[in-house]
């Protein structure tokens, strides 16, 4: 079993634990061996993501349910587009049905946001990056969500890229000792500056990227210039849909926004019982 997987499993093992507690009370009322056929629909006009995740509730609650994706991950759907069937125990596909739309509306949103800022960059050179302001426990399939919708990944977290800020420096004694020390730790450096002046003492560094943080667009098409393509430059802060085209268009390499992952509003999927089987 791979990273992947375990990670999923592990997420929708905590997320039916949450919401099944001690048994599906409502579930119960259902005789026994009760069989169905169910249609997933999606409302919204969205890019899908995170059939994986859905897959999992049902595995975990029922590995004889059959599910029959008319979409894959990555896949333009329109409102009251159909996503897929589901055929098996009735008991199993109710107690999980909101636990595996839960997934499916929030990885979606964060897919459908994604795309929306890169459908806005298409002919510019900058690639837009998520951060770590996600889901407490979701951090995984919010980061696959980003790539589903065009974006990349920035550091996982804490542990795979130095980031130097202002705070860094100034508990190190200085931005040339902080950079001696990460070094040795032979991972990507980054250093985050607040200015023009910043920006040149660390265009002086041996690095491997700086990130703008809260610069102007002036000011970010002054240290595209003054960087000469020597160095991959970062914008964040500030950074919203309606002004990434202007952003791009100073030159930058990356544009990293957090609201790509916070700020989402759920796409609405409805689930519909279409055939009850009882065994006699």
């Amino acid at each position: 079993m791979d990273d992947k997987k375990e990670i999923i499993a592990a997420n929708v093992k905590a997320a039916l634990d949450e919401d099944i507690g001690s048994g599906d009370v409502t579930a119960k009322l259902i005789e026994p061996y009760t069989i169905c056929e169910a249609t997933l629909t999606c409302r919204d006009s969205a890019i899908l993501c995170g059939s994986e995740w859905f897959n999992e509730v049902f595995k975990q609650l029922d590995n004889s349910i059959n599910i029959e994706w008319l979409v894959s991950d990555g896949d333009k759907v329109k409102s009251n587009q159909k996503i897929c069937n589901l055929n098996g125990s009735a008991h199993a596909i109710l107690t999980g049905e909101r636990t595996a739309i839960n997934f499916l509306q929030t990885l979606s949103s964060v897919s459908t946001n994604v795309a929306a800022f890169v459908d806005r960059i298409k002919n510019t050179k900058t690639k837009i990056l998520d951060t770590r302001k996600t889901i407490p426990g979701l951090r995984y399939a919010q980061k696959y969500a980003v790539t589903v919708g065009g974006g990349f990944n920035h550091r996982f977290g804490l542990f795979d890229e130095i980031l130097i800020k202002e705070n860094h420096i100034a508990a190190s004694g200085s931005l040339e000792k902080a950079i001696k020390k990460a070094k040795k730790n032979k991972l990507p450096i980054t250093v985050e500056v607040e200015n023009l002046d910043q920006l040149k003492e660390a265009l002086e560094s041996d690095i491997d990227k700086i990130l703008l943080d809260n610069f102007t667009q002036p000011n970010i098409k002054k240290a595209v210039v003054m960087a000469n393509g020597k160095i991959k430059l970062e914008a964040s802060g500030n950074i919203t849909v309606h002004n990434i085209h202007t952003i791009a268009g100073t030159g930058v390499d990356y544009a990293s926004i957090g609201a790509i992952t916070k700020n989402i509003e759920a796409i609405d999927f409805s689930m519909l019982i279409n055939l009850i089987y009882i065994p006699r």
